[in-house]
C-alpha cells in the first residue's frame, strides 16, 4: 500500500491501519490535497484484506482536524470550486470496515462532520467539539446536518449549528456525539484497545452490520452496497449460481435441485 504523501500518514499495526491528518502548524485542516490524499488512503484499504479496522487521528497533541483551507480550489461556484471534503465522508461510507475516529484534541467545523461520520469515535479529556460554519461563513448541509441528527436529535443538532457552542468530550459522550472517553495520556493505548477489539470480530458480519446502517441514507446506492457488494460475491461461489452458468454454458435445462442450497 502507498505509504507516501504530502499531507497524511499511514501506518499498519496488525490488522489495524492507522490515518493521520498530518498538518498539526495549520490545526490538521483539509486542503484539497489532504481531501484527494485521504480518500485514496481509505480506498487502497478498501481494496486489501490485510487490515480489519481503519483508525483516524490528527497529528500532534492539540488538533483533531479544525476544518479546511479552501485555497487551492478555481473560482466558480462548480466542482471545482469546492472543498472535496465529500470525497473522505463517500470513501469512509464506502470503506466495508469499521473507521475509528480517535480524537486528539479540537475537532471543529469540518473536523466535528469528520468524527460524526466515522463508525464509532474515542477521545481524549480535554477534546473539544464544535460546529462553526455559520459564524463563520461555511456550512455543511448534508453529512454533517442528517448524521449529527441521528446521533443527538433534531432539537440540538440544531442548537449545534445554529449557537456554535464548545462541547467538552464528557458533554459530548453525554449526548451520544461520540463513543467513549479516557485520560489525555490513555489515548492512543485506549484507541488501540478499541481497534483491536473491532478486529476479533467478524469482518463480513461488520461489513454487512455497516453497509445496512449506511443504506437508511443512500437510496438505490445505499441498497446496491448491500446486495452487490456484499451477496454477490457469495451467491457466485453457490451451487445455484454455478448450476445456471455450467447450464447456460453448456446449452442445457439447468437442473433445480440444486437452486437455493
Amino acid at each position: 500500500m502507498t505509504t507516501s504523501y504530502q499531507t497524511i500518514l499511514y501506518r499498519e499495526e496488525g490488522p489495524v491501519g492507522i490515518l493521520t491528518l498530518n498538518r498539526p502548524d495549520d490545526g490538521n485542516m483539509f486542503t484539497p490535497t489532504m481531501c484527494h490524499e485521504v480518500r485514496d488512503c481509505i480506498e487502497q484499504s478498501r481494496r486489501e484484506t490485510r487490515t480489519r479496522v481503519l483508525v483516524l487521528t490528527g497529528a500532534g497533541d492539540k488538533f483533531f482536524c479544525v476544518g479546511g483551507r479552501k485555497e487551492g480550489t478555481e473560482d466558480t461556484w462548480l466542482y471545482p470550486g469546492a472543498m472535496p471534503t465529500l470525497e473522505i465522508y463517500e470513501a469512509i461510507e464506502r470503506l466495508q470496515k469499521p473507521v475509528l475516529a480517535s480524537v486528539n484534541g479540537f475537532a471543529v467545523g469540518g473536523g466535528h462532520v469528520l468524527q460524526v461520520v466515522c463508525d464509532l469515535t474515542i477521545a481524549k479529556e480535554s477534546a473539544i467539539f464544535r460546529q462553526v460554519g455559520p459564524m463563520m461563513g461555511s456550512f455543511d448541509a448534508g453529512f454533517g446536518t442528517w448524521y449529527l441528527e441521528d446521533l443527538v436529535g433534531k432539537k440540538k443538532a440544531k442548537e449545534i449549528w445554529f449557537l456554535n457552542e464548545k462541547l467538552t468530550a464528557r458533554e459530548a459522550l453525554d449526548l451520544g456525539l461520540i463513543n467513549k472517553v479516557v485520560p489525555d495520556d490513555q489515548l492512543a493505548k485506549a484507541t488501540m484497545d478499541m481497534a483491536d477489539a473491532l478486529a476479533s470480530r467478524g469482518s463480513y458480519a461488520l461489513a454487512t452490520i455497516k453497509a445496512a446502517f449506511n443504506a437508511r441514507h443512500q437510496g438505490v446506492l445505499g441498497l446496491a452496497r448491500l446486495t452487490h457488494d456484499l451477496m454477490l460475491p457469495p451467491y457466485y461461489a453457490s451451487e445455484e449460481a454455478k448450476e445456471l452458468s455450467d447450464a447456460f454454458t453448456q446449452r442445457r435445462r439447468p437442473n433445480p435441485d440444486r437452486f437455493g442450497r
